[in-house]
């Protein structure tokens, strides 16, 4: 608990220095920091082999998990696409003149010290630093005991590489341990700590939204739904539905639930469940369905909730856009939907209608992610709606204060 407590501390003491740190120097640093990542490949991919031979864990965690060079420049890159973003502190959001002939601006500011509370994913610490550094925050990462000596290996490279330049690298703080009071102490630490991010399965989440006194910003789980509503095109609609299940079935935007117009079931389902199950993919469905598709097993209330991670998908017959809606609103994580669809009308009722942070007109569930959205690296996708919903990119990383001029106001 001491540990904790003195690192939340470092962090706070150093969040000055990296708040008020110039765009340009920032810009360098990040280009070391890339830089550092790539230079450090070696001692990276060495301590996540150490990880996965010991992780013990399904196939899902193991994907999660994994670093290979092709992921390490890919971490790389996300780091280097922030120097080319514009710098957010210090942004106008707005300004005006109030009757008293006061000058108010409100501007972005730094939080000051993020929390980041992670499972499985490294890639989650270098794109963590990425983003506090860009936003001018201190953070103090707290990753998940699968990838302890990857993540302490990605922080040793770009702190080395920090300091070797003539920075002082201290507004990175990493908890070492992987006693879950040690992320306990993290949710409690309000004398130091801002804000505080969870980012992983719905048990963490949750976790960390009940028994975190520090302000939290959710992320959330990825029960995604592809509706192929009448008058889609199949073609268009089977590249989607594939891509969104399987480009890579372990991560939150990948699709889970698939909905198809009854208009249409008869005709599609036996195709799209055959491309499914000739993928690997275990298709469960409504009564419905397994009329059309004996093959496929039957899905519960819960298979219609869930977030599989894997090579598993629901499916359900439904009549129209408003019961696509519907169910995905009873059933969905307000994470990414999908209609697939060539009417104008039908897509405007389903975006409109549809409770969730991204919402698509015949493109994969797969694009919700900050690089895709030209954010760079993000700290996850929040489905929450207040402050930052979808990805949780640089403008996320920031509030904002008000800055007042006068000549001598006084109210009466």
């Amino acid at each position: 608990m001491d540990e904790v407590i003195s690192l939340c501390k470092t962090a706070a003491d150093n969040a000055a220095y990296i708040g008020s740190m110039p765009t340009d120097q920032k810009n360098k640093m990040l280009r070391i920091t890339a830089d550092a990542l790539i230079a450090g490949e070696s001692k990276i991919l060495e301590a996540n082999a150490i990880d996965i031979k010991t992780c013990g864990k399904p196939a899902h965690i193991i994907d999660r998990l994994a670093l290979n060079p092709g992921r390490v420049k890919a971490m790389a890159d996300g780091i280097a696409e922030l120097i080319k973003l514009p710098d957010p502190v210090g942004e106008i959001i707005d300004e005006w003149t109030n009757k008293a002939g006061l000058k108010i601006r409100k501007a972005r500011v730094p939080f000051g010290v993020v929390g980041i509370i992670y499972e499985a994913r490294p890639n989650v610490t270098a794109d963590a630093v990425g983003l506090c550094l860009k936003s001018g925050n201190s953070v103090v990462l707290r990753g998940g005991s699968d990838a302890l000596n990857s993540n302490k290996s990605i922080v040793a490279v770009i702190k080395d590489a920090l300091t070797a330049a003539g920075y002082r690298a201290d507004f990175i703080q990493f908890l070492p341990g992987a006693a879950r009071a040690d992320a306990e102490t993290l949710m409690k630490c309000r004398e130091y700590v801002d804000v505080l991010l969870p980012r992983g399965s719905a048990g963490l989440i949750k976790t960390v939204v009940e028994k975190s006194s520090v302000p939290v910003i959710e992320t959330g789980t990825g029960n995604c739904h592809a509706y192929v509503e009448s008058t889609a095109d199949f073609d268009t609609a089977s590249k989607i539905i594939l891509n969104g299940k399987l480009q890579r079935p372990s991560v939150c935007n990948a699709l889970e639930s698939l909905l198809v117009d009854r208009k249409i079931a008869a005709e599609f389902l036996p195709r799209i469940v055959a491309e499914l199950t000739a993928a690997g993919v275990e298709v469960v469905g409504c009564n419905e369905t397994r009329a059309i598709v004996p093959a496929v097993s039957p899905a519960s209330d819960g298979d219609f909730a869930a977030e599989f991670l894997g090579l598993k998908i629901s499916v359900k017959v439904v009549d129209g856009v408003a019961e696509a809606v519907a169910h995905i609103n009873k059933y969905g994580s307000s994470h990414s939907e999908v209609i697939i669809t060539r009417d104008n009308a039908a897509a405007k009722k389903f975006t409109e209608g549809v409770d969730s942070a991204a919402v698509y007109v015949n493109a994969s569930t797969r694009f919700t992610d900050g690089f895709e959205f030209g954010f760079g690296a993000e700290m996850g996708i929040s489905t929450q709606k207040l402050h930052a919903r979808g990805p949780i990119g640089l403008r996320e990383m920031t509030s904002y204060k008000y800055i007042v001029f006068g000549d001598g106001q006084v109210r009466g």
